[in-house]
Formats: structure tokens, sequence, C-alpha cells
């Protein structure tokens, strides 16, 4: 069994990024966490209240048991040496085997900072002789999901097939309305999101995927979980 932690901005990128392989990696028995950078406000109808309810139900939908949000700043967050920090106590509490962390391509700002953040915090959380809390840990890999707002198309490295699970992300979507569906007036972004998708599975012969990308080649033990 393997230990992930999905590092985002914000509360909604790791759904929109790889809510249905979170549902594939439990199904097959491994835990995910996931560590939200900011709480995601300001936004034009939302609340620190009402996102936190939000993530809590998609966090329940998902069906994830660890869900952590720290308070660094959003629409500013920086790779600082205190950010760094408090993502590395994180890393060193939940002990991941594998990190997902966004793209480090993005024309959001926060989106750039939180993957520099998040493969700093890596590094920082295997130190020895520092102030930080707990043991050292240093996740042995690395994974990029794409949550962007560029329209780029990239060469992942692998992609995962979310066929079973798409419903549930879609679900596990809805739940931010603050930020998708008619009081935002953008219904629009959650068909693009089914519609991107259905383009990655078809790229595997699979109604749905999602991509991922690594700054690192990437072995294979066993073919059977070839599609």
């Amino acid at each position: 069994m393997a230990r992930i932690l999905a590092i985002g901005p914000h509360p909604d990128d790791v759904e929109i990024a790889m809510g249905g392989t979170i549902c594939l990696l439990h199904a097959q028995g491994h835990e995910v966490a996931i560590c939200d950078l900011t709480n995601g406000e300001p936004t034009p109808i939302g609340t620190p209240e009402r996102r936190a309810a939000e993530a809590a139900e998609a966090s329940r939908v998902l069906g994830l048991t660890r869900r952590v949000t720290l308070n660094l700043p959003n629409r500013t967050l920086q790779d600082t040496i205190e950010a760094r920090a408090a993502v590395a106590e994180v890393i060193r509490e939940v002990r991941p085997d594998v990190l997902a962390v966004p793209y480090w391509v993005d024309a959001h700002p926060d989106h750039v900072a939180a993957c520099a953040l998040a493969e700093a915090a890596r590094f920082t959380a295997k130190l020895t002789r520092t102030t930080l809390r707990g043991e050292p840990h240093y996740p042995a890999r690395v994974y990029h999901f794409f949550s962007t707002h560029y329209r780029l198309h990239t060469k992942p490295a692998f992609i995962v097939d979310i066929s079973p699970y798409m419903e549930t992300k879609m679900a596990a979507i809805r739940a931010y309305a603050s930020q998708f569906g008619p009081e935002r007036g953008n219904t629009w972004i959650l068909e693009e999101i089914q519609e991107v998708a259905a383009y990655w599975g078809r790229l595997i012969g699979r109604r749905y995927g999602e991509p991922f990308a690594c700054r690192e080649e990437i072995g294979l033990a066993r073919w059977d979980g070839l599609v």
C-alpha cells in the first residue's frame, strides 16, 4: 500500500486535476491525503467558512480521511523559507511515498508558486538538525497534475484511466458551488472539465483519463497495469 499526498494551491484544484485518480487509488487500497496551501479566499461569492464546508463535502465524496489547510496567502502565494517549513512539516506528518503537485507552467502565479514550494518542501522535509517538527522524510516520487489556466497541450508521463470514477470526481467538484455552477454563471467550466477528461481518455482507449507529468524517468516493475 502506498501513501500519496496531493498538494494544491487552493481547495478544488486537486479535485479538478486528479479527483478520479484519488478514487482509483482508494479502490486499490492506497491512502491519499490533500494539503491545501491556502483557503482559496477571497473569491467573488465565497467566504472562508463556505470554502471550508465545500472542501469537507468534497473530501467526503472522495472518501478522504485526512485533509490539511494551511494559512498561506491566496493570490500572493510564494516559495518562502517559512512556507517551505510549513509544508515540510505536513510531509513529515503524513510521510507519503508520493507527492502529487501542480504542473510547473501556469498562468496563475499561485499554481506556479505551489509547484516550486512543494518541490522545495520535499527537500526541506528530509533535513536533519533543523527546528522542524517531526522526523525527516523524503517522498520517493513527485508527479505533477494538471489544473492549469493556460490552454496548453503537453506530453504527459502517463494517463490514468478514471472511467469508473468520473461521476464521483464531478460530484466532488460540484461541491464547490461558490466556485462553479449557476451561482457564478459558469456551468460551462463543469462541462469543459468533463470534455477534457474525455479527451485524455480517448488517447488511451478509455472513456475518461487524468494526465500526470514527471521531471524524472519512470520505471516499470510489472506490465499488468498498462492499458
